[in-house]
């Protein structure tokens, strides 16, 4: 019951902190193509770590988000009904890049097994 409480506050937190960003947070160091990829709130309800994935540069618009928490919090108290609305910890989600990484390393070992293949038929 907890776990399924947690997954839909932590979308509707999702959607929530996307839609103050976009239209309420005036700060110029916020990219334009930002996404919020995640939220995990905690089961006390303390704490919400919003993982965000920037194009580009993504210290000043974590920098910006971090001095910008308190406004964000409030107007997600406000717009979600919940007693105790949580800290948010912005942090930057890496895993598109590591998704490349890995890629980048599964399609280097399909061609080095293929040049072996081809090297041992040619012998």
């Amino acid at each position: 019951m907890a776990k399924r409480r947690n997954s839909r506050l932590s979308g509707e937190m999702k959607k929530v902190i996307y839609e103050v960003i976009r239209d309420e947070v005036k700060d110029p160091r916020i990219s334009e193509l930002l996404s919020i990829t995640d939220v995990h709130v905690t089961e006390d309800l303390k704490y919400a770590k919003v993982y965000i994935s920037v194009y580009g540069d993504a210290e000043p618009t974590l920098e910006a988000l971090k001095s910008a928490k308190g406004f964000i919090r409030r107007e997600v108290g406000k717009r979600i009904k919940i007693r105790i609305t949580p800290e948010l910890i912005f942090e930057r989600d890496d895993s598109i890049e590591r998704g490349i990484y890995m890629a980048g390393l599964i399609n280097k070992v399909i061609e080095d097994e293929e040049s072996r293949k081809v090297e041992d038929e040619s012998e």
